[in-house]
């Protein structure tokens, strides 16, 4: 597998709606390895989600993860409010996005499609996905806090969507380089 270049706002693939992933290219050695590059592409930006059109391949298929190092910078007052919690490596083919309640919680988001900015988004609290693996089974899963926000914005990037046009545009700033 091999890091990719990351596509910024401003390539045409970020506006579109990503295509269907067919039942033909399931389980096919050109999607695990496409699964494979965007993890390595995810873990050396780093980041904890990507979906493929970041890398300019317009498939609905995402791929998320968030590890304790990732959250490490935070303390744990911030990592609580957030609901940050870490979470295994996952992949989904086709992602579906059902909001489960009315509740949303604002926080700080940034993009890797959008280096080096960040603004305030209001994202559902709690959501629900289904889909399928890469290799064709059927996936689910119930989330909330930080992962049901991570879901959203790899979600919202198959729709043309960024995290842009969602946020409060008073809050759009730079980020402050981080140690360590």
């Amino acid at each position: 597998m091999a890091e990719r270049k990351i596509v910024v706002v401003g390539n045409p693939v970020l506006r579109e709606r990503a295509t269907e992933v067919t039942p033909a290219m399931l389980g096919t050695e050109a999607l695990h390895a496409l699964i494979g590059d965007m993890v390595d592409t995810m873990r050396g930006a780093p980041g904890v989600g990507l979906a493929a059109p970041q890398i300019g391949v317009s498939l609905r298929v995402i791929v998320l993860e968030d590890q304790p190092g990732s959250m490490s910078y935070l303390t744990e007052e911030e990592r609580r409010a957030r609901e940050r919690v870490p979470f295994a490596l996952t992949a989904i083919v086709n992602p579906v996005l059902r909001f489960i309640g009315e509740d949303k919680v604002t926080f700080a988001e940034g993009c890797l499609s959008v280096p080096d900015y960040a603004a305030q988004v209001a994202r559902f609290r709690e959501v629900e996905v289904s889909g399928l693996t890469e290799d064709g089974g059927a996936y689910s899963w119930r989330a909330s806090g930080w992962p049901a926000r991570i879901l959203q914005h790899e979600i919202d990037h198959l729709d043309g969507t960024i995290y842009v046009d969602r946020m409060d545009t008073r809050t759009f700033s730079v980020l402050e380089p981080r140690e360590g």
